[in-house]
């Protein structure tokens, strides 16, 4: 038996080629709505589902400083979903002040501050273990510091802006950029 000779440096770099030219088309073609969450009712909550409108996406937690920024954000979502903004909210136990359970978040939404927007289960927001949005999210440097960042997401899918925590959901920047995407 012979044994084939293979250019071990010709092999590596057409690995390496190959690797980029596939990196490189796949990351300019993603865009939030080839993500997939669970609802927090169960079931799958693709972002394609919200092609063609304006997202808001929010990292929340129940036991927050910033909690009180639901009725904004209930606030927001009711003043412009008929022009066909969602606001998302995505609860996370990554900075210790979620409850336990997405149960527990939904019926602490529910009776505190009667949301009606779309939320997922808890999910991680940062790190290695993130939501795959959140890992792309992180792609466009927009990684969540604390509870309730907003990422604005257009409505092609494309990352437009992240508000930080101390921004609320009725500051003008926030309203003025969604108003400009409708």
């Amino acid at each position: 038996m012979r044994a084939v000779s293979i250019q071990p440096v010709r092999l590596i770099a057409t690995l390496i080629a190959m690797t980029m030219v596939s990196g490189a088309a796949s990351a300019e073609t993603r865009t939030a709505h080839d993500f997939t969450f669970t609802a927090i009712e169960g079931g799958a909550l693709p972002l394609s589902t919200y092609a063609g409108k304006p997202v808001l996406v929010v990292n929340t937690a129940s036991r927050c400083g910033f909690t009180y920024q639901y009725d904004g954000l209930q606030a927001l979502y009711d003043r412009y979903r008929d022009e066909g903004l969602v606001v998302l909210g995505v609860p996370s136990q990554d900075f210790r002040q979620e409850l336990a359970t997405s149960e527990d978040v939904k019926k602490f939404c529910e009776i505190n501050f009667d949301l009606d927007f779309p939320m997922t289960e808890i999910e991680n927001v940062k790190g290695r273990d993130a939501h795959p949005l959140f890992r792309w999210l992180a792609e466009q440097d927009a990684t969540p510091d604390w509870n309730f960042n907003k990422f604005l997401i257009a409505p092609d899918g494309s990352f437009v802006a992240k508000y930080g925590s101390s921004v609320k959901p009725d500051d003008p920047k926030i309203g003025d950029r969604v108003e400009a995407l409708f």
